[in-house]
């Protein structure tokens, strides 16, 4: 007996340092440890009860992802974390750490499970990803639905611009998966619709600044433009007017005032200029307080380059 204690002690440390302190009685199962074993197990508070067959093991540390593992172990294997929880696992802006919700497949009722449950007709391999060892909806699709869900728009927002920075998606991927999506009834859809319209900075105040060149009738700048130069890159570029060498950056409240970090950006300049580049910039309060500005000064800028209305 003591044996097979301390060998099911082993096997079950092992699979719960995977897995964020969870196992399962089906996983147990397949790697040789008796139902009988598990009950004893749990009867010597060595396993905690957290759903039905998914169990916490004794001294691990409870944290979110914890309860997201519990959550796809107790649902079965055609469940994926989704809506806010997936937020939150991408990273994207104004996550809620602190929100469990899942989808399943759309087959009669949901089960009775302390999480939030969603359920879909449609979720192909193209919106399904794995983070952290989690099964979890794509950035895009994540975007999407909690578009369906009616979030506020300024935390919409966030999530595209966040999802766009960190290389999760891009507005085009976002425009072709929602027209694939698209259905009559779909909430959130008109707002994606018109916040894709600014999407493609990499933060709010980049936002700000595309809509305010919309609105002025200025052509739309390409975003976080790369420039190399001796198949080095020296300078990544807010916005970039292509066809008249016009580049723009916007910068937020705090800007660079370290000599090293002055020194980079005169030196970033420079090399831009060396290349033919017009650069120029716009402060936060520029951007947000008096756009105006921005639109008369920058249209003249565009108009001395060689574009025309």
């Amino acid at each position: 007996m003591t044996g097979m204690s301390t060998v099911t002690t082993d096997i079950i440390t092992a699979l719960a340092r995977s897995q964020h302190g969870v196992v399962a009685t089906s996983q147990l199962v397949q790697l040789g440890v008796t139902r009988r074993w598990v009950d004893n197990l749990v009867r010597r508070s060595v396993l905690r009860r957290a759903a039905s067959g998914v169990y916490v093991v004794a001294g691990s540390v409870p944290s979110y992802r914890q309860q997201l593992t519990v959550g796809l172990l107790a649902l079965g294997e055609d469940s994926w974390v989704s809506h806010e929880a997936a937020r939150a696992l991408h990273g994207l802006d104004r996550s809620r750490p602190d929100v469990v919700e899942f989808t399943i497949p759309r087959r009669g009722g949901r089960p009775r499970l302390p999480f939030t449950i969603h359920t879909t007709l449609w979720l192909p391999p193209i919106d399904r990803v794995v983070v952290e060892q989690l099964r979890c909806t794509s950035a895009t699709r994540t975007v999407i639905d909690l578009a369906y869900a009616a979030v506020p728009p300024v935390r919409l927002e966030a999530a595209i611009d966040s999802a766009v920075r960190l290389g999760l998606t891009s507005p085009l991927v976002l425009e072709r998966r929602l027209a694939d999506m698209r259905g009559s009834g779909r909430r959130g859809v008109r707002l994606l619709d018109a916040l894709l319209v600014d999407a493609g900075g990499h933060s709010m105040l980049e936002r700000r600044f595309l809509v305010v060149a919309r609105e002025a009738g200025l052509p739309r700048p390409a975003t976080q433009v790369i420039h190399r130069h001796d198949r080095r890159t020296f300078a990544r570029v807010d916005f970039l007017f292509e066809p008249y060498g016009v580049v723009v950056e916007v910068s937020g409240r705090k800007g660079h005032s370290s000599p090293a970090e002055r020194a980079r950006d005169a030196q970033r300049r420079n090399e831009l200029q060396d290349i033919g580049r017009k650069v120029y910039e716009y402060t936060w309060e520029d951007v947000t307080r008096r756009p105006e500005f921005v639109t008369r000064t920058l249209t003249a800028r565009l108009h001395d380059a060689g574009w025309r209305r």
